[in-house]
């Protein structure tokens, strides 16, 4: 077998708090990904991993196959009305890429807005990614944000729609996450960062008129804020939030207004969260945790001069500690609110009154254990509403929601070629963690599987996100091989509401690893694991890194995707992006108490001589969210430390790629199908094992 690549050199850093800290790897770091000693190492990292793949070449291969056969190549995405035109999205079968389309409500021939595949090849890019498109009130323009390195630093195109050109040079240095249009459809509002990757400003593009004399509308200099714009459901008013983790500030500009300036309406307090916002007409209407609701409640602010006061609030939804309310969307006649109960996803309807508000309806499924979302939603004077409904079982439906009856009629089910939903069985088990916490666990097999099986355990457990159970595809080559897909739903989401997320961030950050690694036990215990592979992200590769130091004897193998493993180097550097942003999140380690708590479970920090399972790391060179050198410097200490009957350790990096891997559908299927050929591998004992340093 090629030996794994070797650049240790001896380094210590000194902290803030006095600590020295040997890093042999820090380099990777400090000499940039542009430098040829980093490209150099991080190919022959790739390099080794071809040499250990190479066996298992076939293997992979008969995946992607797999993968492949469930995907309708050719298909059409379910319609967004917006105006006066229908938008979808069209893939046809061998191209890798989406096409943008729309066809005119009245009648007539569809239109081809921007073929992605097309764009690729006459630039010559390796990567596209359109985070966020929006026509114009009128419908003759059509604007979006592209990202050409998946650096996610993004340029702004218009295009005519009459004349298929483009309208004046792209705007260039956006951020992704703010596009939207004036009521007049001659401007537009978007966002850029700061030297760090933070949101710190919202602008107004006026068409015609050169980047350079755009107006900033709003710009945030406190670091731990981030800004975000987007109007109302009515188009009317530009809401403009800049938020924390822990509060938020909300500004609104009349979008009719030419050279309107926003006004504040809601001053920020620490602690009292804000984090949805609109305009209903003759009052405001908010979920907040003002009061003491941890979960939220919607409430509404009488509309008045100058900022709002909260001695004004009313209810419209009193509080229940049982329902966590995470979103709403305006009709004019109806309130739609998404939320949760008893661990999964629900929705609820109230009707608009003149005197205000009926009671909430809960829109009901013939199952509990579903995941339903609001979905695209672009017009206002309407009494049905899109929603996304899935399960660990069941493919992506589309439904119209009737808002008077609750009813639902299926707009399309997403078409997945052989797969027959009565073959598999998903239940939810319950486990017990350290503290006496139950901590719930999704599971996804075969019925005709024996236990035990091997078995993957996915995790998260970060930023409240929650790993709601939902189809995939990607699974059906382990569990048709008769392996268990389990997903640990472990505090720092927010399956079990706001108090489950608050217990596994900050000063409670280790429940998260520690629930992680009690599923792990369980799922062995009950009989239903016979071995274990962990996955899990970003985030969720974090705690891929703490379960490795805390249990290595447990996994047959760990895959950390873009790993956040080196907590320490990272929160401590504020110049690079999220720092700053997610001391709410982490910590702040200027101070020595949250340094402490930083110091006891990161990953990289952590790690020490032990026998590792096999181990395969990936990464993108222009990921901005978790730097390529993190995961690669992870990989090369744990080949360091690993002892006697260690496993393998691989470093996948993806040079044109960032946070997310490859654009192209493809690649994306043949990444995942690497990854699966690895661990069958890892389990069947057929991977060479570690070469000694």
């Amino acid at each position: 077998m090629t030996s794994a690549p070797r650049a240790a050199r001896k380094g210590v850093l000194h902290d803030i708090h006095g600590v020295q800290r040997a890093d042999d790897y820090h380099w990777l770091k400090t000499q940039g990904k542009a430098d040829p000693e980093v490209l150099t190492y991080l190919s022959a990292e790739n390099a080794h991993l071809d040499a250990v793949m190479a066996p298992l070449r076939d293997t992979q291969a008969a995946i992607y196959r797999e993968l492949l056969s469930h995907v309708q190549e050719q298909d059409d995405q379910p319609e967004v009305v917006r105006g006066a035109y229908a938008y979808f999205q069209r893939t046809l079968e061998g191209q890798a890429h989406a096409i943008f389309m729309r066809r005119p409500l009245t009648g007539g021939p569809e239109e081809t807005l921007l073929d992605l595949n097309v764009l690729k090849v006459r630039e010559g890019l390796e990567n596209v990614w359109v985070y966020r498109a929006v026509p114009s009130p009128d419908g003759r323009l059509w604007a979006y944000l592209l990202d050409t390195t998946g650096q996610e630093v993004f340029e702004l195109r218009v295009l005519d729609t009459a004349t298929g050109e483009l309208v004046g040079a792209p705007l260039t240095g956006l951020s992704g996450w703010v596009l939207d249009w004036n009521a007049a459809g001659t401007g537009l509002y978007y966002a850029t960062d700061d030297a760090t990757q933070r949101p710190d400003s919202i602008w107004r593009h006026t068409l015609g008129q050169p980047q350079t004399q755009d107006e900033r509308l709003l710009h945030e200099p406190d670091a731990t804020f981030r800004v975000a714009a987007l109007t109302t459901e009515d188009g009317g008013t530009l809401r403009l939030v800049s938020q924390s983790n822990m509060a938020q500030e909300w500004w609104v500009l009349d979008t009719a207004q030419d050279g309107a300036q926003p006004t504040l309406l809601l001053p920020r307090e620490r602690g009292t969260e804000v984090p949805v916002l609109t305009d209903a007409g003759d009052h405001w209407l908010a979920l907040t945790n003002h009061g003491g609701a941890e979960e939220f409640k919607l409430v509404r602010f009488p509309k008045r001069a100058g900022t709002l006061d909260w001695a004004d609030v009313q209810d419209v939804l009193p509080y229940d500690p049982a329902r966590h309310l995470t979103g709403l969307l305006l009709f004019r006649h109806h309130l739609l609110l998404s939320g949760r109960e008893g661990g999964f996803t629900r929705l609820w309807v109230l009707a608009r009154t003149p005197g205000g508000y009926g009671p909430a309806r809960r829109v009901e499924f013939p199952e509990d254990s579903v995941t339903v979302r609001i979905g695209a939603n672009h017009v206002f004077d309407t009494g049905r509403a899109r929603i996304v409904f899935t399960s660990l079982t069941r493919p992506v439906e589309h439904l119209d929601l009737d808002l008077d009856s609750l009813g639902t009629t299926l707009v399309k089910a997403t078409p997945v070629p052989g797969y027959d939903a009565s073959l598999y069985v998903s239940e939810q088990t319950w486990i017990a963690a350290p503290d006496g916490e139950r901590v719930p666990v999704s599971l996804l097999r075969r019925r005709d599987t024996r236990l035990p099986a091997p078995t993957l355990l996915y995790g998260y457990g970060s930023y409240g996100f929650s790993m709601d159970p939902a189809f995939s595809i990607a699974r059906l080559p382990l569990v048709d091989r008769g392996w268990v897909y389990a997903t640990a739903h472990v505090r720092g989401g927010s399956e079990l509401g706001r108090r489950w997320y608050d217990a596994g961030r900050l000063a409670h950050k280790m429940n998260t690893f520690t629930d992680f690694v009690a599923a792990g036990e369980a799922l062995k215990a009950d009989g239903t694991a016979r071995e274990l592979v962990a996955m899990g992200r970003s985030a969720g590769g974090l705690l891929m890194g703490a379960a490795l130091n805390l249990r290595p004897d447990l996994w047959t193998a760990v895959f950390p995707g873009v790993p956040f493993v080196d907590v320490l180097s990272t929160m401590l550097d504020d110049s690079i992006p999220l720092t700053t942003n997610e001391y709410d999140e982490w910590g702040n380690p200027n101070h020595a108490d949250q340094y402490a708590v930083m110091a006891a479970y990161s990953p990289y920090d952590n790690l020490k001589a032990a026998r590792y399972p096999h181990l395969f790391v990936s990464t993108g060179l222009n990921d901005p969210r978790v730097a390529y050198w993190e995961p690669a410097k992870f990989a090369a200490r744990v080949r360091d430390l690993a002892g006697p009957g260690s496993g393998t350790v691989v470093l996948k990096t993806i040079m044109g790629a960032g946070h997310g891997g490859s654009s192209s559908r493809y690649e994306y299927l043949n990444e995942i199908a690497e990854e699966y050929a690895y661990a069958l591998a890892a389990v069947d004992g057929t991977l060479p094992t570690l070469d000694a340093p």
